[in-house]
C-alpha cells in the first residue's frame, strides 16, 4: 500500500489535546503581543483547538469536547497573572485584566467551541455519549445488598454509669 493511501497515524491522548490547546493558546498570546494584533490569540487557540480534536483518539473524543473554555480560561488566567505581577496593584490589576481578556476572547472561545463539537461529531461523538449512558445505565441497574440492621449497636452497659465501690454514711 502506498503512503498517499493511508490515513495519518498520529493519534493524541485527551491529555496530548488539551495540552496542545493550551500551548497553541500560550503562542497566541505571544504572537499577538510581538504583532499588536490582539485577535491572534483567537485565530491559533480555534486552530489548536481544532488540531488536537482531529487528532484525538475517537474514544476520547467525549473528554476532549468539554475542555476548551476551562483551557482558554487557564491559559489567559497565567498570562494575565504574569502580567500583573510588575503592577502595584496585583488584584485589581489581575482582575481588570482577565475581564477584558475574557470579553476580548468570547468570540473565539464560542467559535472554537462551535469547531471542536462539529469536528468531533464528524468523527464519532455521538457513539461516545451513547457508550456513556449505556455504561451509566448498567451501573445503575446493579442491585444493591440490603441491610436488614442500619446501624451496629454498641456492647451491653457502654454507656450506663458504672458505680465503684459502696456509699459512704455521713461524707
Amino acid at each position: 500500500m502506498s503512503q498517499s493511501g493511508r490515513r495519518s497515524s498520529i493519534k493524541l491522548t485527551a491529555r496530548g489535546a488539551i495540552a496542545l490547546a493550551l500551548l497553541s493558546t500560550f503562542l497566541g498570546y505571544v504572537l499577538a503581543a510581538l504583532t499588536g494584533w490582539p485577535s491572534l490569540v483567537g485565530v491559533v487557540f480555534l486552530t489548536g483547538s481544532v488540531l488536537g480534536v482531529a487528532l484525538v483518539n475517537p474514544r476520547e473524543l467525549l473528554t476532549v469536547v468539554v475542555t476548551p473554555p476551562l483551557v482558554f480560561f487557564c491559559g489567559t488566567l497565567v498570562v494575565e497573572l504574569g502580567t500583573a505581577l510588575g503592577s502595584p496593584s496585583i488584584g485589581q490589576s489581575l482582575l481588570v485584566g482577565l475581564f477584558t481578556a475574557l470579553s476580548a476572547g468570547a468570540p473565539w472561545l464560542f467559535a472554537g467551541s462551535a469547531a471542536v463539537l462539529a469536528v468531533a461529531m464528524r468523527r464519532g461523538l455521538r457513539d461516545n455519549v451513547r457508550d456513556l449512558r449505556e455504561e451509566l445505565r448498567s451501573a445503575a441497574e446493579v442491585p444493591r445488598p440490603r441491610r436488614e440492621q442500619v446501624f451496629a449497636p454498641e456492647p451491653e452497659g457502654y454507656f450506663e454509669p458504672r458505680v465503684y465501690g459502696t456509699p459512704r454514711d455521713g461524707a
